[in-house]
């Protein structure tokens, strides 16, 4: 099994590191990563420059490679050549949750549905964390689990895992649930400031986002200390919309 390990914070972020520690324990693992953050980067394809590919050493001393385009970026020049006979691509670990929608704006997700869209099984890892809290340990744990049972069965072709893990002490997590995508609420604000020359500028700030932790959700699963294991596919066909608007009277 020859694992592809990225993220969206950076080479040199722990949660990579913590990530492709565990995976080792699986298989054989190489790292492309981003170099620098691409936090809420999104799904992104980059056409209008090359993208340059160096050689990086981590903080235990192993080798990665690194690339500086965005997570999915790497993942596609992994995939189209630069890495051969990948297996399985593993992203993270985030070090807070990807929940509901933020998944079309995850890095970390974006870069597991490369994966996919090149025909290989995905896996992103995320972490419910705060910024004076964030031990990796469990959730890398969790991975390995994830990943272990993913090789067992097999996901179904066009499907990749969003992983979301409690950020407690690995014995007070609860175990895994199968969730579907909760409801994220965003509170999102526009800030205006103008530069030393009364031009304006535009921050998108704001409250961090909070979400509904309904029965059955990533949310709802993360609230109750369990893991959230979310199944995800790239088709976004609403196939029930469609067939009501078969109805509509075209002409």
């Amino acid at each position: 099994m020859h694992i592809l390990v990225t993220n969206d914070d950076g080479v040199q972020a722990p949660g990579l590191l913590a990530l492709a520690t565990a995976m080792r324990r699986v298989g054989r693992v190489t790292i492309l990563a981003p170099d620098r953050n691409w936090s809420a980067s999104g799904h992104v394809k980059t056409m209008h420059r090359p993208l340059r590919v160096r050689r990086e050493t981590l903080a235990d001393g192993s080798d990665a490679q690194t690339c500086d385009g965005a997570p999915s970026d790497c993942v596609a020049v992994a995939l189209l050549g630069l890495v051969a006979d990948v297996d399985l691509v593993v992203s993270g670990i985030n070090p807070f949750a990807n929940l509901g929608h933020d998944v079309t704006y995850s890095g970390t997700v974006t870069a597991a549905m490369e994966a996919v869209i090149h025909g290989l099984p995905g896996v992103a890892v995320s972490l419910d964390g705060s910024r004076l809290q964030q031990d990796y340990e469990p959730a890398a744990n969790v991975a390995v689990n994830v990943v272990q049972s993913l090789i067992r069965h097999r996901l179904s072709p066009g499907t990749l895992l969003s992983v979301n893990v409690p950020g407690l002490p690995a014995r007070e997590i609860r175990g895994v649930r199968i969730t579907r995508q909760g409801q994220r609420l965003y509170r999102d604000e526009l800030i205006q400031r103008d530069d030393p020359r009364g031009r304006p500028y535009y921050w998108i700030g704001g409250e961090r986002p909070t979400g509904v932790p309904a029965e059955g959700t990533d949310f709802g699963a993360l609230a109750d200390g369990y893991v959230s294991v979310t199944p995800l596919q790239l088709d976004l066909t609403a196939y029930k919309q469609g067939q009501d608007m078969a109805n509509w009277g075209w002409t």
